[in-house]
């Protein structure tokens, strides 16, 4: 009775065509270009391209380390980008359900993607905790992690500031630690004796901790819609706070000898396999390839989108500001060690090493520290923000979209 029915009334049925074009336009949609193209940004930009990427050409070559490092970004970074890009935008999915048009087979890969990204959602909070509590510490008139008259620094303590305060130490500095050393490990981490003393809570941190999984909840609450929206700062503010460091790293005293330490090459260095295994490391993970990133995010455009335009100016933007982030950090370190009268292969760190001690005792030579403390660490923080947000966003709707209960098909048909 349904076909004469129809028939009758003049109606046709929707084609599948229809369908999943209603389906995507319940889903929801970037309201331009830029929202993704900042979105997607803000996603593989983050603490490697500061912390990673200038120590690993120091380390592999300098200058030589471009060598594998453009040859993995040409053969497998952009390609791997451009697919993962596609393959969300094609089948408008999240990183496990969009499988099930390809190849359900396959499915068992984006379930290990969203364990990978949900370990590295701990992580990077934790990142966060730290970096806003360095930056609550910089509104002070003096950096405490820039002298040793704090309630946690020891009898061995001591600042190492300019070169002449280095060197008039007549005996040698075996058992003494840096006033910067001391701030992280006995007033940041606290660090206890051994794994069976636990200590108690850490109220200051807990409160970065919650004020952490706060910014990132409401950057996500309304899913693509707050998304795109936060994006527009998240993704942009990192890139003034890197360059009024850049300018004022390459103005410095001795920034040129960090930088030469930064970019002189070794070609000899290409012989070592690690070095190459550096290179492939550093695209894979600075491009968040196979995270189900890219696949999610791309999800939300427009089935005739440009991806591959798109994709290309992304990969080039990104490995760019790996390359310019070496300035800033490298003219600075160049900066310290000559103020310290050391090699800068003494000061050169990477990790949070970078972030939570060179730079924070690079900072306190600088004049105005505070000013520049405050900078670096909301560049950090933004940067972190944007990845974690980019992160739970990819988690939370993979997981949402694979629950067939009522509640959450209405809150896929507002996200």
């Amino acid at each position: 009775m349904a076909g004469p029915l129809l028939a009758g009334r003049h109606e046709t049925l929707p084609g599948p065509m229809q369908v999943a074009q209603q389906r995507v336009n319940e889903r929801g949609q970037w309201e331009n270009k830029f929202e993704f193209i900042l979105t997607v940004a803000g996603a593989i930009v983050g603490l490697g391209n500061i912390w990673r990427f200038p120590y690993l050409c120091y380390k592999n070559g300098g200058g030589a380390f471009f060598i594998p490092y453009i040859l993995y970004l040409v053969t497998c970074g952009i390609p791997l980008f451009i697919l993962e890009t596609a393959l969300g935008q094609y089948t408008s999915q999240g990183g496990i359900t969009c499988w099930r048009k390809i190849c359900p087979l396959f499915e068992g890969m984006g379930y290990a993607a969203q364990v990978i990204t949900i370990y590295g959602c701990m992580t990077y909070i934790v990142i966060l905790v730290w970096a806003f509590l360095y930056l609550f510490s910089s509104f002070t008139a003096d950096l405490p992690w820039a002298n040793c008259n704090n309630a946690w620094n020891t009898d061995f303590c001591v600042t190492f500031g300019t070169r002449n305060a280095s060197t008039n130490w007549t005996v040698p500095l075996l058992n003494v630690s840096s006033s910067v050393v001391e701030f992280w490990h006995r007033r940041v981490l606290r660090m206890s004796d051994g794994i069976e003393s636990l200590g108690g809570i850490r109220w200051e941190l807990a409160l970065c901790l919650l004020l952490s999984w706060a910014i990132c909840y409401f950057c996500i609450w309304k899913g693509v819609r707050s998304t795109g929206k936060a994006a527009y700062f998240t993704a942009t503010f990192p890139y003034v706070m890197l360059a009024v460091l850049f300018v004022r790293g390459v103005t410095l005293p001795g920034a040129k000898d960090g930088i030469f330490y930064y970019l002189y090459p070794n070609v000899t260095r290409l012989a070592d396999p690690q070095v190459w295994m550096d290179a492939g490391t550093q695209i894979f993970y600075s491009y968040a390839i196979c995270l189900g990133y890219l696949t999610s995010l791309g999800s939300y455009n427009k089935y005739n989108n440009n991806c591959y335009k798109d994709s290309f100016y992304l990969c080039l933007l990104n490995s760019g500001t790996s390359f310019v982030s070496g300035f800033a950090i490298f003219s600075i370190l160049g900066y310290m060690a000559g103020e310290q009268g050391v090699d800068i292969s003494v000061v050169a760190e990477s990790g949070p090493g970078l972030v939570f001690i060179v730079y924070p005792q690079a900072v306190s030579l600088l004049p105005c520290p505070q000013f520049w403390a405050v900078c670096f660490f909301t560049m950090i923080i933004l940067l972190g923000v944007d990845s974690q947000v980019r992160a739970q966003h990819t988690w939370s709707w993979s997981w949402v979209h694979l629950s067939h209960s009522q509640g959450s098909k209405r809150y896929l048909n507002r996200h």
